[in-house]
């Protein structure tokens, strides 16, 4: 068991190494399902309690390493968050143990991984979304099948070649073929979406412009200077219109702010107003503000604003996925709220978005996304199928500026770009800010930690992937075949407990112990005798 715990250690630091800011695309193919493979292989065979604590083990090496950028907020947030997660992986190994006794096993280990990241990815309170598995194929040949099968599919279709690998190696004969044809079944599919990559013709192009303010002070900190970031955005812009006048750069049809380049609200601060103002007249088109609003008492909304040259704020995207412990603080008025040292600086509570129609700006329907969002599917699958023929993300990614986070968080919005088909453009205030082609593909950035404006034509695509139509059906699919073969496993499972429970109490006297087994009582009279020699 020691020697199980230690590989599963190294197998959860295996997956690590496949996402930012250790990638090596060529090899993430084949590390992600090696690390699945091993994690298969080490579950199977255990009892409940054992896969369980080696499938911990796998969270730990994975979750501890692919995090680490969490300790730039707090020693005890990564602790604690990256102990949460390792959890799942931990039921993840008591699952595998139990699916593997059925036919046709690596299938279900597969939609099992799914079912996995689903539930962590929206449970306790927001979710994790970090780490799966789909976030990792950023310039492999996997990535092509994303626009078909969505993040939940690839997930899927690494996961089978994981656990098909690790049928052939503990498996023969027919069984040993079957697994064999389903890892060629994959790379297949993969070919497939490599030869034949999604496209859909352009039906226009918008100009934008995305504005990259730059954080005074040591980098790190939105708050050191928030009148200041917001001075740094606006008075790019307007150092914009003065180029676009010159000549010196193409007009753009609107302009996106980050999230948080006004930390203070707009409507109630005369200044904030004035300087948002100056731009828009300045520019003569519609910003994209990225602002924080007052709610009602005790409450905040993160907000994308429309503002307009002529018109003012209209249209709004309220972020669907506020950070739990982050944004707002769980169970606040309760006896289980915990709000010391740190936590106890979020004063209010980040409220949550619930709008699924695409933006209107300057004509062209935009699917908003702020930060966090990006890791999930729901806010932009919703505004892509009502219309959307671009996606913004606003984002503030300064308090991570010195990490690996804002590589990975650029990676996968790299990824939803091509997973939905549609260009996009990514402002955040001192860095990574850049755009995204609807292939993937990166057409500019920024320099991090400068002040600087991007300018691009991008084409405006309406034709929907396959993965956005289908929405949320594949993992809803995922979620039930596992329940369904989970509980079909479970019930020769514990009938063969009771089994052994039975066998062992009938090499005593069937009189069981507190234990479970049965222990001889002494022989007497008769009996006694009768054993004598």
């Amino acid at each position: 068991m020691p020697q199980r715990l230690v590989l599963a250690l190294l197998a959860g630091v295996l997956l690590a190494m496949a996402y930012e800011p250790f990638a090596v695309p060529v090899l993430v193919p084949v590390l992600v399902p090696l690390a699945v493979a091993a994690h298969t292989l080490l579950t199977r065979g255990l009892g409940l309690r054992r896969a369980f604590a080696v499938g911990l083990a796998f969270g730990v090496g994975f979750y501890y390493v692919h995090i680490y950028w969490m300790t730039t907020v707090a020693l005890a947030a990564w602790l604690g968050l990256s102990a949460v997660q390792a959890l799942f992986y931990g039921l993840l190994g008591s699952a595998v143990a139990l699916l593997t006794r059925l036919p046709a096993w690596p299938l279900w280990v597969g939609t099992a991984w799914v079912s996995m990241e689903v539930w962590r990815s929206g449970w306790p309170f927001s979710g994790m979304p970090w780490g799966r598995l789909g976030f990792a194929v950023v310039d492999t040949p996997v990535a092509a099948t994303l626009p078909y099968v969505g993040m939940a599919g690839v997930t899927f279709l690494l996961a089978l070649a994981g656990a098909a690998l690790a049928a052939v190696l503990v498996s023969s004969g027919r069984t040993r073929l079957v697994a064999l044809g389903t890892l060629a079944a994959v790379v297949a599919a993969v070919g497939a979406a490599v030869a034949l990559p999604w496209s859909s013709p352009a039906t226009g192009s918008v100009t934008v412009a995305v504005v990259q303010g730059d954080v005074p002070g040591p980098g790190n900190d939105i708050l050191y200077d928030f009148r200041q970031v917001t001075e740094n955005h606006v008075q790019a812009t307007v150092d914009l219109a003065d180029d676009v006048a010159a000549g010196r750069a193409p007009a753009p049809d609107f302009v996106v702010w980050p999230e948080n380049s006004t930390a203070t609200d707009p409507f109630r601060d005369a200044g904030t107003n004035a300087g948002i103002l100056r731009a828009t007249e300045a520019i003569g088109v519609p910003v994209l503000v990225g602002a924080l609003v007052d709610g009602p008492p005790g409450a905040v909304l993160n907000q994308g604003i429309v503002w307009d040259p002529v018109t003012g704020a209209g249209e709004r995207y309220t972020k669907r996925h506020p950070v739990a412990y982050g944004e707002f603080i769980p169970f606040r008025g309760t006896p289980l709220e915990l709000a010391f040292g740190d936590l106890a600086r979020i004063q209010r509570d980040m409220l949550v978005g619930t709008g699924k129609e695409p933006l209107s700006i300057a004509g062209t329907e935009v699917a908003g996304a702020i930060c966090f969002d990006v890791a999930y599917e729901d806010a932009i699958y919703d505004q892509v199928g009502r219309g959307a023929e671009l996606l913004t993300v606003q984002t503030s990614n300064a308090t991570f500026i010195f990490s690996d986070q804002v590589d990975q968080q650029f990676a996968m919005t790299r990824l939803r770009a091509l997973e939905t088909g549609r260009a996009t453009v990514v402002a955040s205030t001192n860095g990574v800010t850049g755009v995204i082609g609807a292939d993937g593909e990166v057409v500019a950035t920024a320099g991090i930690q400068e002040t600087e404006v991007l300018v691009e034509e991008l084409a405006l695509h309406e034709g929907l992937t396959p993965a956005v139509r289908m929405d949320r059906f594949p993992w809803q699919v995922a979620v039930g075949l596992t329940l369904l073969t989970l509980t079909a496993s479970l019930l020769p499972y514990s009938r063969a407990r009771r089994t052994r429970r039975l066998r062992r109490s009938a090499a005593g006297d069937g009189r069981p112990t507190h234990d479970g087994g049965a222990t001889p009582p002494p022989r007497r009279g008769a009996d006694a005798m009768a054993e004598q020699p």
